[in-house]
């Protein structure tokens, strides 16, 4: 299904949500997230933004904070004034200078099967 692919769900600066979002398209968060977010498409997560949960995407973007796992088919960017505590699964990782990771990082071509499951153990 093809419905919402190209687009942008914004979650804007003073918004909170509490729950799972999930999104055929992209996603931006300038505000808070209280849960675990899934998109066929990519997530960025603003300066302003805060999620904790598990983040599942194409193309993961971080640029606030990040308190769980992220697990990306693609690419995971952690931007100079990100802070990720929580663990790293990715084809390709690009950790920006000022930069703040606290977790383990796991680099492979899986990332997600093609169910949208972690191709790693839930334990």
């Amino acid at each position: 299904e093809n419905i919402g692919k190209d687009e942008v769900t914004i979650i804007g600066a003073g918004v909170v949500l509490e729950g799972k979002l999930s999104s055929n398209g992209n996603i931006r968060i300038d505000g808070a997230i209280n849960g675990d977010i899934i998109a066929n498409g990519s997530v960025t997560v603003g300066e302003t933004g805060e999620i904790t949960g598990e983040i599942k995407a194409e193309v993961i973007s971080i640029g606030g904070k990040v308190t769980g796992s992220i697990n990306s088919k693609e690419k995971a960017v952690l931007e100079s004034k990100a802070v990720l505590k929580g663990d790293i699964v990715t084809k390709i990782l690009v950790v920006e200078a000022g930069a703040i990771f606290d977790g383990s990082s796991k680099m492979s071509d899986k990332g997600l099967n093609s169910s949208g499951e972690s191709s790693i153990g839930d334990d």
